[in-house]
């Protein structure tokens, strides 16, 4: 029972593809251009890669929660206000809590990810049969498929371990093809670690980006290279894998020699500053184009409720015409994470907004909010059009000096040049520099780069995924879940999921159905 059907609205720059329920078989798909009448212009090529990057701007808010909700950012802490966040949290406080299970699963259906990896393989698929694409433009493409793919692919085992292996397109309603089993995480690295060198070989010596650096790129291949060799290093991978990804992000260095730190931190996610030098590579948003950064509906204030608080920064009334953030805060920020900032750190008052109450002329701290993206001002209303980073330079910087502690070199230089920026005219290296703040003495290494990376990349779906590559003793020391509840390091898998899937199992340690 095949109808071999691919969805694709070339003018809005997506696609779906055909997707199966026994009662819809005989519903006949609306508005469709088959796949025999598709693919034979370098035009429909590259609309749908646009799709593919559209499909992948869409999973903009599972990478954040998926990367860092469940650690020690979000949250209510002793002294915050209860009142601040406004709405009831509806099932966000699972995901910090770490009460996470096939009814609460914090994310549903892999994240998503699926979906687009099948594009991705029908793109692979077509690019690899046809000859209407100049030479470049396949290999700039198969490139992206690749890269993709293994990054789809971490994020999913860094998540749930086990995950389905699908490298074919599936085009048809073939029911039988719809169970499949999960495969195990040494299958699932060794796809990433194949998928992570198919797109190199194709890129080449290609090191350039495309559209504001909003398309995957070999930079941020070998981003992703980093990324997967220092997780594998903290494990059985040793100073091997830790030399692979030194290797790649020198390489970088190397052959892009305009990527830098940029002076002023605030200006790395302004609205008006896309593509710049500190960016690899990030998720696109512009005015008028798809719905913006996803960050309004958890991470921000109503406009209403913030009037009723004070900056002490400026030393003012919040105002609805100043700080109309329009959005519902399910996911406030603990007080704890804005005071372990100092207070010379411009990271702090970048990415971090606290609320107080003013009470016989003296501030009281309520509640704090994300502030990182600050959108712009369109007709009265805040539209959040700032580009989220997946990898930009900073992260390069503190890869490196990871692979380097893992080498047994020291990570001065490049911890150093991040708090330089971070500090900017305050910065004292005998105080701030690298050894010399509390953390470096610290006879663990690690800690230091784990607080650096925490200050900055917060909001940015780092933290869990920092915790968890860096080793389960990290997870235990700053988050909620206990080494007696090590299942939890997995997300579980939803009910609806494993319903849909008999051949999939949850989790181990997650209650059954």
């Amino acid at each position: 029972m095949k109808k071999n059907i691919i969805y694709i609205s070339i003018a809005l720059g997506w696609m779906a593809a055909a997707s199966s329920c026994q009662h819809e078989l005989n519903l006949a798909p609306v508005s469709s251009i088959s796949n025999g009448n598709y693919w034979k212009t370098p035009d429909q090529f590259d609309a749908f890669v646009s799709g593919i990057m559209s499909a992948f701007r869409s999973g903009t808010n599972n990478f954040e929660l998926l990367g860092e909700l469940r650690a020690d950012v979000f949250g209510t802490d002793p002294g915050s206000n209860s009142a601040f966040t406004g709405e009831a949290t509806q099932g966000i406080e699972h995901l910090w809590l770490n009460t996470l299970d096939g009814n609460n699963p914090g994310v549903s259906d892999f994240g998503g990810f699926y979906f687009n990896i099948n594009q991705i393989n029908l793109l692979i698929s077509k690019l690899n049969s046809t000859n209407v694409v100049s030479q470049t433009n396949k290999n700039y493409y198969l490139g992206m498929a690749y890269g993709l793919r293994a990054f789809y692919y971490f994020q999913m085992l860094k998540s749930w371990g086990k995950c389905i292996i699908q490298t074919d397109p599936t085009t048809s309603f073939d029911l039988s093809k719809l169970a499949k089993p999960a495969s195990g995480t040494d299958s699932v690295m060794a796809l990433i670690k194949s998928d992570i060198s198919l797109s190199e070989q194709s890129f080449g010596s290609d090191f350039s980006f495309r559209n504001q650096k909003s398309y995957w790129s070999l930079p941020a291949t070998l981003m992703l290279k980093a990324h997967v060799y220092l997780w594998t290093a903290h494990r059985n991978g040793g100073t091997a894998d830790a030399q692979t990804a030194l290797s790649a992000l020198n390489d970088i260095q190397q052959n892009v020699p305009p990527l830098q730190l940029l002076p002023d931190f605030a200006s790395v996610f302004a609205s008006n500053n896309k593509g710049n030098n500190e960016v690899i590579f990030a998720i696109h948003n512009q005015l008028n184009e798809g719905n913006g950064l996803p960050f309004a509906g958890t991470f921000e204030p109503q406009s209403n409720l913030i009037v009723n608080f004070y900056d002490s920064v400026d030393n003012r009334q919040f105002n609805v015409t100043q700080d109309n953030w329009g959005g519902l805060l399910r996911a406030p920020v603990m007080i704890s994470t804005f005071r372990r900032f100092n207070n010379l750190d411009q990271r702090k008052w970048v990415s971090i907004t606290a609320a107080y109450n003013l009470v016989g002329g003296q501030y009281q701290i309520a509640g704090c909010f994300a502030s990182k993206y600050q959108g712009e001002q369109n007709a009265g209303s805040r539209v959040y059009t700032n580009d989220y980073p997946i990898y930009r330079y900073a992260g390069l910087l503190l890869l490196k000096a990871e692979a380097e502690v893992i080498l047994g070199q020291s990570p001065a230089n490049e911890i150093n040049m991040v708090r330089q920026r971070a500090y900017g005219a305050n910065y004292n290296p005998a105080v701030e520099g690298y050894p010399n703040q509390p953390i470096d003495k610290n006879p663990d290494p690690f800690e230091a780069i784990l607080q650096e990376r925490y200050f900055e990349f917060v909001f940015e779906g780092k933290r869990w995924y920092d915790l968890r590559r860096m080793g389960d003793k990290y997870v235990y020391e700053y988050t909620t879940v206990t080494p007696a509840e090590s299942y939890m390091l997995l997300w579980p898998i939803d009910r609806n999921t494993l319903t849909n899937n008999p051949d999939l199992q949850q989790n181990p340690g997650y209650p059954l159905f």
